[in-house]
């Protein structure tokens, strides 16, 4: 897409956490300053996002964005009445920095009121309150979800206008995340080769399910291992349910990477039974992309993405038999496995690219940007 002018687009995020959301943000900067854009991050100084931002090449602002308090409001309104007239676009994401922002705006004089884009990226319920409603419908100029079924969520609870709200996936770079050399990366990352290997790539929060996945191991025959890609809160509680389980030699902790892909190619499958908080996740596309049998739960927007049994495998979410079984029956039908994949693949290079994402939210911020 060739953009009309180029934008300055600002992101506000609150969250200090590092996960898909704050990933994505800094991935769909990074590529809209390939394009000529201006992109600003706006976040708490102890954020992860803040912190690693000048890694990613964009270039970021401390604020004291953590709560919803008088304090950051006042200071993001500062910040905002300075350069309002330099910026085209906010972007906001958590619900802290979602209210901050709107708020800070509606402090500014008219002509310096910035539109507002709000993207939100997980499933978690939003309460139907006429706050809510406010800030949704009213004042967002337009609303960005991950997932189809969190869009109609908040069209059909909280009264957003269909033509204000849109669906934009997590767009992957599929030439980074592409089909390998099984052996080779199980080589590189130091896994064994002759074993059947189930994967994770995911932040160690309860909800991901590992919890889950550790249960459906223990009914699993001991050639089947499994590698736990990431960190989090959960990381202590995961490994103390490892050794209660009698697991400590099938499963192997691999840590936060910067680099997964990888990792993705060691597997012959990938997992992430999630109960709750999805969009569409990240590392699901990213393992569909590799070519890997994904096995997963139609929490949140998954089906967007995950069409049972044609390019990738559905369960009960919370349900450990049901992830052993699903798991048992791709380790002893390979060539249902592979299958698997190839369409997972196909389906990813199609509709789950990073320009793709690109295109539509660099149209989405065109939008806004002219409609101020």
């Amino acid at each position: 897409m060739t953009p009309h002018r180029r934008l300055h687009i600002v992101h506000t995020e609150a969250s200090c956490g590092w996960g898909g959301q704050e990933i994505r943000i800094l991935e769909e900067s990074r590529g809209l300053i390939a394009r000529g854009h201006r992109v600003t991050i706006v976040a708490p100084a102890s954020s992860n996002i803040f912190k690693r931002a000048a890694q990613w090449g964009v270039p970021a602002v401390a604020l004291p964005l953590t709560k919803k308090r008088l304090g950051p409001l006042l200071a993001l309104r500062r910040w905002l009445a300075v350069h309002a007239h330099d910026i085209d676009v906010l972007n906001t994401h958590s619900s802290t920095d979602s209210w901050l922002a709107a708020l800070a705006v509606r402090m500014l004089p008219g002509a310096a009121r910035l539109p507002i884009v709000r993207t939100r990226h997980i499933s978690a319920p939003v309460h139907a309150s006429a706050a809510n409603r406010w800030l949704y419908a009213r004042v967002a100029r337009h609303v960005v979800t991950t997932g189809e079924q969190l869009r109609r969520e908040l069209i059909d609870n909280l009264g957003v206008a269909s033509e204000a709200a849109t669906s934009i996936p997590t767009g992957i770079d599929t030439t980074r995340f592409a089909p390998g050399d099984k052996l080779a990366a199980r080589a590189q990352v130091g896994l064994a080769a002759d074993a059947f290997w189930v994967g994770i790539v995911a932040t160690l929060r309860s909800w991901k399910g590992h919890s889950y996945l550790l249960e459906a191991l223990a009914a699993l025959p001991d050639s089947i291992r499994l590698v736990i890609v990431g960190d989090g809160p959960q990381r202590e509680a995961l490994r103390q349910k490892v050794a209660a389980l009698g697991l400590e030699a099938r499963v192997h902790f691999a840590g936060e990477q910067k680099d997964v892909a990888p990792w993705l190619r060691a597997l012959d499958v990938f997992a992430l039974p999630s109960y709750a908080n999805e969009g569409v996740s990240q590392s699901v596309m990213q393992a569909m992309a590799s070519g890997l049998p994904v096995v997963t739960t139609a929490v949140g927007s998954m089906r967007d993405i995950i069409d049972n049994r044609h390019t990738g495998l559905l369960v009960t979410p919370k349900d450990a038999t049901a992830l052993a079984d699903a798991i048992a029956a791709l380790h002893a039908d390979p060539a249902a496995a592979q299958l698997l994949g190839e369409r997972a693949h196909a389906f990813a290079l199609e509709r789950c690219g990073l320009s793709r994402m690109l295109d539509r939210m660099e149209s989405i911020f065109m939008s806004a940007a002219r409609a101020r």
